[in-house]
């Protein structure tokens, strides 16, 4: 089951949050079709936050397609969003891991590793559409 935390300096709305972490577990295999997400009243206490803020995020989450609440039973995955690659990801994560782990014996903390892995596939990124489109 997945269990959610909150950044309150991210800037970001909680429910938006609850989301983005939702569809994360969907992208990487976390969550399954038929997997049940948490209660309400089980995020409520663990983030001490709303419950609109969960009902919030859990409707968002059912008005695309990604959930369904089911009356006195709870709410539930209806699809994933992982991807055909899935089964690549525990090869690179364990490399992230220890990727990771260099970067932080390097003295590097969390933020400074976050900023330079978001420059890093932002520049990627631009760099492959503009080589698919040389290529097109």
């Amino acid at each position: 089951m997945i269990e959610f935390h909150l950044d309150g300096g991210s800037g970001v709305a909680a429910y938006l949050q609850v989301v983005h972490q939702v569809k994360q577990a969907l992208r990487l295999g976390m969550l399954q079709p038929g997997d049940q997400l948490p209660t309400v009243r089980d995020v409520v206490a663990q983030l001490a936050i709303n419950p609109n803020t969960v009902l919030k995020a859990y409707r968002e989450l059912e008005m695309e397609g990604l959930v369904a609440g089911r009356q006195g039973q709870g709410t539930f995955v209806l699809k994933s969003l992982a991807g055909p690659a899935l089964a690549g990801h525990a090869e690179l994560r364990a490399e992230l891991v220890e990727w990771l782990q260099r970067a932080w014996k390097a003295g590097m903390d969390d933020e400074s590793i976050a900023a330079l892995m978001a420059t890093t596939l932002r520049e990627q990124t631009t760099a492959r559409t503009k080589r698919e489109e040389g290529a097109a």
